[in-house]
């Protein structure tokens, strides 16, 4: 659930990130101990929830996100995805590693309107290598319905000290 507390945004200290696995990281942001990206402020949506190869995006749609046809913007769904499909990834690596993204892919399965209110955005891990992982997302309204879901094909980046990977599942 979103708090309406203050959020911090900004970038972490990258020599303070390589020091926590991926899962420590995001929940570190969840928590507050570190701050919540720009993008999360420009685009209303936050991280709030994770597990193993899990992640949650919380967001809320509204007029800043319109299109010139009055609806929310596809990309807008698509960086859900993205984002919620990625951080599923990032919560299977350990300290020092991290990821960026190859491809994503969305379908939209219906509009979303500026009064959607929040929407869910989960992401989890399908398929797990050394260089890549593979999650899928999708984006619900507050009943439930699909709005969008996509999959994400991801590239697992080594610490360049010791090139270490995470383990193959």
């Amino acid at each position: 659930m979103l708090t309406t507390a203050p959020r911090a945004y900004g970038v972490a200290d990258p020599a303070e990130a390589r020091l926590l696995s991926g899962r420590e990281f995001l929940q570190a942001i969840i928590d507050g101990r570190l701050p919540a990206p720009p993008i999360a402020e420009t685009m209303s949506f936050w991280l709030t929830e994770i597990g193993d190869g899990f992640a949650v995006f919380e967001g809320d749609a509204g007029p800043h996100l319109l299109n010139p046809l009055g609806i929310v913007h596809g990309g807008w769904a698509m960086t859900l995805i993205d984002s919620a499909a990625g951080c599923a990834a990032h919560t299977l690596l350990p300290a020092g590693v991290s990821y960026a993204t190859i491809e994503t892919k969305a379908n939209f399965s219906r509009p979303i309107a500026e009064d959607a209110g929040r929407v869910r955005a989960e992401g989890r891990a399908v398929g797990r290598g050394r260089r890549v992982i593979s999650c899928e997302a999708q984006v619900v309204d507050a009943k439930g319905r699909l709005l969008a879901h996509g999959t994400s094909t991801l590239m697992v980046l080594g610490n360049k000290a010791d090139d270490s990977r995470p383990k193959e599942a």
